[in-house]
């Protein structure tokens, strides 16, 4: 029997357009798995920044040994940037200030205008020491805390889950019973701060009857390791400190919401899987309505694996046009989006990454969803198939 060649592109693309209301649905199915898939693996990449891009490599943490990973636990002398300040030659100093920040943060319900029960929130004691060591933190809007004043990062809304204008630059909050006034806005360009109250060090520790410090951050020389500060820390072991680059740090955090990350990529792989099988019921049903239409193709000399090829495309096709259409949504309406957590919040990142893994788990439902029921159908016999009845 004289044999076809593969059927025109154009064929494909008029199919499509054939059955309008059952495309449009498959067509919205897809999108919905694709952006799904493209959140979850944004929430995952949007974490992993905002813990890559909160470490100086130029800053190293001291804080109570006892600690381990969590700074809201440490509880250190209040003595100790001076200590610090006598002892290491390797800390930097700016127009004849030392470059060392002593910090007091903590967790603590912060309560706006616009809730009544407030939220828990991070709040971070700093002194005016704080700008040299903290580089990556810019004001944006109004000026640096002064008396009884709080500056707010630019995650604060989100943490404290309340509308962004309770904290607007003038409007005041309560926090351990005491009303703060917002001077000011700040942002950390991405880093864990931008989820963080920051007030000065002597008012916070004056409201929390607290002489102690939480941590001391220490700016370095350029090209300077903290041997001396991990020195130091070790032969004092009166003092109970441990030093640890900024980045070591962010990065034992990655290691500690590394649980966190593998669950979010197991929903994104159920997603993707679902996904698949919502795709063979879709394809099912499309290929189904066309037996005598592929039966007559081959009637007329066209070889299977052409029609199955035509039907690929079609699949094809719709998998790359929801791709897409999910791609402009996610990036429209979900990048950036603040995430809550536990230790603070974080933007969601619609990067390069999430659009390949989004665009790839949608032609693996458009192609591999078409595949089986394309199959399955072609094998019916050529005489049955142009007597079946629609």
């Amino acid at each position: 029997m004289f044999q076809l060649g593969f059927l025109p592109w154009d064929y494909a693309v008029r199919n499509l357009w054939r059955r309008p209301s059952r495309t449009l649905l498959t067509l919205m199915a897809i999108t919905v798995v694709v952006l799904l898939v493209m959140v979850i693996v944004g929430l995952v990449r949007g974490l992993e920044k905002s813990l890559a891009t909160s470490g100086d490599p130029e800053v190293v943490l001291v804080y109570s040994m006892g600690a381990e990973m969590n700074l809201e636990a440490s509880a250190i002398a209040a003595s100790t940037p001076g200590l610090l300040t006598a002892n290491m030659s390797s800390i930097r100093h700016h127009m004849g200030q030392v470059c060392v920040s002593p910090e007091l943060y903590l967790g603590t319900i912060i309560q706006t205008e616009d809730r009544g029960q407030g939220g828990l929130g991070l709040i971070r004691g700093v002194t005016d020491a704080a700008p040299l060591v903290r580089r990556q933190v810019m004001v944006t809007a109004g000026q640096w805390p002064g008396p009884d004043e709080i500056m707010i990062g630019r995650l604060v809304a989100a943490k404290l889950d309340c509308n962004p204008n309770a904290l607007a630059v003038g409007r005041e909050v309560e926090i351990e019973g005491k009303n703060w006034k917002i001077s000011g806005h700040f942002t950390a360009q991405g880093g864990a701060f931008d989820a963080e109250v920051w007030c000065r060090l002597p008012d916070l520790q004056k409201t929390l009857k607290r002489q102690d410090l939480s941590l001391v951050a220490c700016l370095l020389k350029p090209n300077t390791p903290p041997t001396q500060i991990d020195v130091f820390c070790k032969q004092r072991i009166d003092l109970e400190l441990k030093a640890m680059s900024e980045p070591v740090y962010y990065k034992s955090l990655q290691t500690y919401y590394q649980p966190l990350r593998w669950l979010a990529w197991m929903v994104a792989g159920l997603v993707a899987g679902s996904g698949v099988f919502a795709g063979l019921n879709l394809m099912y049903g499309a290929v189904a309505g066309r037996v005598r239409e592929l039966a007559t193709l081959q009637s007329i000399g066209f070889r299977r694996r052409a029609i199955l090829w035509s039907l690929l495309q079609e699949g094809g096709l719709l998998a790359a046009a929801a791709s897409v259409l999910a791609g402009a949504l996610a990036t429209m309406l979900f990048h950036g989006a603040a995430v809550r957590f536990t230790m603070g919040a974080f933007a969601l990142q619609i990067d390069a990454v999430a659009i390949v893994s989004g665009c790839g788990v949608g032609l693996l439902v458009g192609v591999l969803g078409a595949l089986p029921p394309a199959w399955k159908i072609l094998r019916v016999p050529v005489v049955l198939g142009l007597k079946w009845s629609v």
